[in-house]
């Protein structure tokens, strides 16, 4: 298969030198109009800062929300579509009872505020099962390095219970989009890949497992890419209970350094990178599948 070679058009020449234009024009009407002074200086500090102690370069407080909203959004990831692909089969099962209970998640879910969700998971999960679990207690207890562990890879045993709490909450809410795609790719298989399968003597299981989801996950990879981006976007909506994220970092210091275009603007690019390379990886996989499908 021969790779397309991008062609750069007069229109796209034209639609970059407008937008260009309109950024260097709102640059302008804020600095005059608003007799905003910029100070870009100030922003790399809030990014990394060198620390005496151990003589070396750490993240700071933007830098440190970031790796929170990539935290939430890989892990939110992977519950969502552990949740969405079981709640998907769910829909299209035989039995009456997991039909039911696949659409009335769905239902249930997409036609909720996802700020309701937060404050509902957080004021339960944080409130009342965490507190019985004794997750914190338990991980305040063990060594330095579980505790460091814990840190990287979620969050710090202070924060565990209001970070939980978003976790479950972004799972739940972004599983039900999931559940629907997941749902939409199998059934748009044609009927007779079933019939086929069903031939050959294979039980249910396997037309899904050999037959079935090699097919679909072609139809379905492009949307769930666009819903991976969506629950990048959308963990911003966390930073309402503390959990400090990019939004949550970025408000903090807007409210301490009145740096606001500054602050906002750096971190718009922030999650435009995240997003960005999201859709590569995911553009480069689809390659790859199709080229291994001819």
């Amino acid at each position: 298969m021969k790779k397309k070679k991008t062609k750069i058009t007069p229109l796209d020449l034209i639609v970059s030198a407008l937008i260009l234009a309109a950024a260097v024009y709102l640059g302008y009407r804020i600095k005059v109009g608003l007799h905003y002074k910029w100070n870009w200086q100030a922003i790399p500090q809030y990014l990394y800062r060198y620390d005496q102690e151990s003589g070396k370069w750490v993240a700071n407080l933007i830098m440190q929300g970031l790796f929170t909203t990539l935290r939430l959004s890989i892990w939110g990831t992977v519950l969502a579509t552990i949740l969405g692909t079981i709640m998907g089969l769910c829909r299209i099962s035989q039995s009456l009872f997991y039909r039911l209970l696949g659409r009335s998640y769905v239902e249930l879910i997409r036609n909720m505020p996802p700020l309701v969700l937060i404050f509902i998971f957080y004021y339960f999960v944080s409130g009342q099962i965490m507190p019985v679990l004794g997750l914190n207690e338990f991980i305040l207890a063990q060594s330095e390095t579980t505790q460091r562990l814990c840190e990287l890879l979620f969050a710090p045993p202070s924060f565990l219970s209001a970070f939980f709490s978003a976790l479950v909450t972004l799972a739940i809410f972004e599983g039900a989009y999931i559940a629907e795609i997941v749902r939409a790719g199998i059934q748009s298989i044609d009927k007779g890949q079933w019939e086929a399968a069903h031939a050959l003597g294979l039980s249910k299981w396997q037309q899904m497992r050999y037959i079935i989801l090699p097919q679909a996950v072609q139809r379905i990879l492009p949307p769930l890419a666009g819903q991976f981006i969506s629950l990048i976007k959308d963990s911003s909506i966390v930073s309402v209970i503390s959990i400090q994220e990019l939004t949550f970092q970025g408000m903090e210091l807007m409210a301490t350094t009145y740096l606001t275009f500054e602050i906002w603007i750096t971190i718009t690019l922030l999650y435009l990178v995240m997003t960005f390379t999201c859709s590569l990886a995911v553009q480069r996989l689809e390659v790859r599948m199709a080229r291994g499908r001819a």
